[in-house]
C-alpha cells in the first residue's frame, strides 16, 4: 500500500514538471481528493504569500526530497484570494489518480506478440474499447499524460478565466504596511449621506473592512489639500492597528504583577457589557478583573478597549493602568506632576476637622491657594500605609487643574498690566 501511494505520488509530481514546462508564469494547485497540494517552487512561494508551513517529501523518482505545502479543500476561498491579490496567476488542477498511465509500455516478447496476433476480432475490439476509455484525459489545465493537445474541462476553462479576470484588473498596491506585516489599502475620505456636514475616514486591512471614523474638520481639510496623508489618517483614527501584537502567552492567566505587599496575582480578566439598568455605567463596556476572593471592574476607555481587542496591550497592563491606584501600585502615580516651577513644599495634606475627612491643598505663594480637595481611601492607603504615592503626586492628581488655571491668571495679569504701562 506504501508503494502504490509513492507511486501515485510520484506519479502527480510527474504531472506538475510537464504542466509547469507550459505554464511556468502560473502557481500550480493540484486538488487532490479533500486536499489541494502544491510542489517544489510553488509550494516556497505559496508559503511565504499564505504563512503555512512547508513540509519535505521523498518519492522513488525525485533524486532529493521535494517541498510540499497542502491545505484542506474548504480552504480553497480563504487561500486563493491571497495569492490573487499577491499578483500572483493560478491554475488549478485535477491530479490524475492513475500513475500507470505515466509509465513508459513494456516492450512485448515474441510470444505476447504471437498471441496478440492470434487472437480474435472480439478479444481485440473489447481491449480496445477498454483501453479507450483507460486513457481518456482526466480533468487537468493541460493533459500531462498524452503529449498531443488535451480538451480543458468547463470547470477548469471557468477558473482559470475568473483567476485571469482577477489579475487583469491588477490589486491595488497597498497604502501601507503596519509593524505586523499587514497591509492597509482603500484609505480614503466620504462624506456622510445623512450629514452632509460630517466625513469619515475608513480603510481596509488585508482585506477587512475597517469601522469608519468621523474625522476632525481640521484633518478633512488638510487631507483634501493633500498635507495629510494615508498612513498619518491611520495613525490618528486607527493608532493600535499599526502597534506591534504582543505574544499570545500574554493573554494566558494567571500573570503576576509586583504589589506593595509582594506579588499581586491575576487569576481571571475580560471585558462586559454592563446590563444593569440601575447602574449609572449601565451599557458601557467595562474591565474585569478577578484576583483570589478580589473582584474589581472599571470603565473601558475607547483606546484601551481597540488596544485589548487588537491584542496590542497585555491584560497585566490594562490591570495596572484601570486599577493600578485601587491595587496600591507605585507605577499608577507616576504619571502624576506638578506643573514645573511649582515648589512643592506648598502641598499640605491634613484631616479637615468640619467633616472629618482627609484634604489636600497647595498654597502658591503670592499667587494664592488652591481649594480643599477631598482625597479617595486608596489614595490616602497609598500616601500613608503603602507609601506607595508622594504628597506632590496626591496634589498633582486633585489640584492640577486648579493649580494652572491659577498660573495662567497670573501670567494674563501681568501681561495686561505691562500692556497699559506701555
Amino acid at each position: 500500500m506504501v508503494k502504490k501511494n509513492a507511486e501515485k505520488d510520484a506519479g502527480f509530481v510527474q504531472q506538475f514538471n510537464e504542466l509547469k514546462k507550459k505554464h511556468p508564469d502560473a502557481v500550480l494547485l493540484f486538488r487532490k481528493g479533500d486536499f489541494y497540494e502544491m510542489y517544489k517552487e510553488d509550494a516556497l512561494k505559496a508559503s511565504v504569500i499564505l504563512a503555512l508551513k512547508v513540509s519535505d517529501k521523498i518519492l522513488p523518482l525525485e533524486n532529493d526530497p521535494i517541498k510540499l505545502l497542502t491545505f484542506p479543500r474548504h480552504e480553497l476561498d480563504k487561500h486563493l484570494p491571497k495569492l490573487i491579490r499577491s499578483g500572483q496567476r493560478v491554475a488549478i488542477c485535477e491530479a490524475i489518480d492513475q500513475p500507470k498511465l505515466m509509465k513508459k509500455p513494456r516492450e512485448k516478447t515474441g510470444k505476447e506478440l504471437k498471441e496478440t496476433n492470434t487472437s480474435n476480432k472480439n478479444t481485440m475490439a473489447k481491449k480496445k474499447k477498454e483501453q479507450a476509455v483507460q486513457e481518456e484525459p482526466t480533468k487537468t489545465v493541460k493533459s500531462a499524460v498524452e503529449e498531443k493537445p488535451a480538451k480543458e474541462m468547463k470547470s477548469e476553462q471557468a477558473t482559470e478565466q475568473k483567476a485571469e479576470a482577477k489579475q487583469e484588473r491588477k490589486p491595488r498596491e497597498p497604502q501601507m504596511i503596519t509593524a505586523n506585516g499587514e497591509k492597509v489599502s482603500h484609505g480614503h475620505a466620504f462624506q456622510s449621506t445623512i450629514n452632509p456636514a460630517d466625513w469619515y475616514f475608513t480603510a481596509k486591512i488585508d482585506g477587512v473592512q475597517l469601522k469608519p471614523q468621523k474625522m476632525d474638520a481640521a484633518d478633512l481639510a488638510a487631507y483634501q489639500k493633500k498635507e495629510m496623508t494615508v498612513p498619518q489618517l491611520m495613525e490618528r483614527y486607527y493608532p493600535t492597528k499599526l502597534m506591534p501584537k504582543v505574544s499570545e502567552e500574554a493573554y494566558q492567566m494567571p500573570k503576576q504583577l509586583s504589589g506593595p505587599d509582594g506579588a499581586i496575582t491575576i487569576d481571571k480578566f475580560n471585558v462586559y457589557k454592563e446590563k444593569d439598568e440601575q447602574r449609572p455605567d449601565y451599557s458601557k463596556y467595562k474591565f474585569y478583573v478577578q484576583m483570589g476572593d478580589t473582584k474589581m471592574s472599571a470603565v473601558a476607555s475607547r483606546e484601551d478597549l481597540d488596544a485589548y481587542f487588537d491584542r496590542v496591550v497585555s491584560p497585566t497592563q490594562l490591570v495596572e493602568k484601570n486599577f493600578g491606584e485601587r491595587l496600591h501600585l507605585q507605577s499608577a502615580y507616576e504619571k502624576y506632576q506638578l506643573p514645573e516651577g511649582v515648589d512643592p513644599k506648598g502641598v499640605r495634606v491634613a484631616k479637615d476637622h468640619s467633616d472629618n475627612k482627609w484634604k489636600v491643598s497647595m498654597d502658591l505663594g503670592d499667587k494664592g491657594k488652591t481649594s480643599k480637595h477631598e482625597i479617595s481611601f486608596d489614595d490616602g492607603y497609598s500616601l500613608f500605609k503603602a507609601k506607595t504615592a508622594t504628597r506632590e503626586q496626591i496634589a498633582a492628581k486633585y489640584l492640577n487643574t486648579e493649580i494652572t488655571g491659577m498660573l495662567s491668571a497670573v501670567t494674563n495679569k501681568l501681561e495686561k498690566s505691562a500692556s497699559m504701562k506701555m
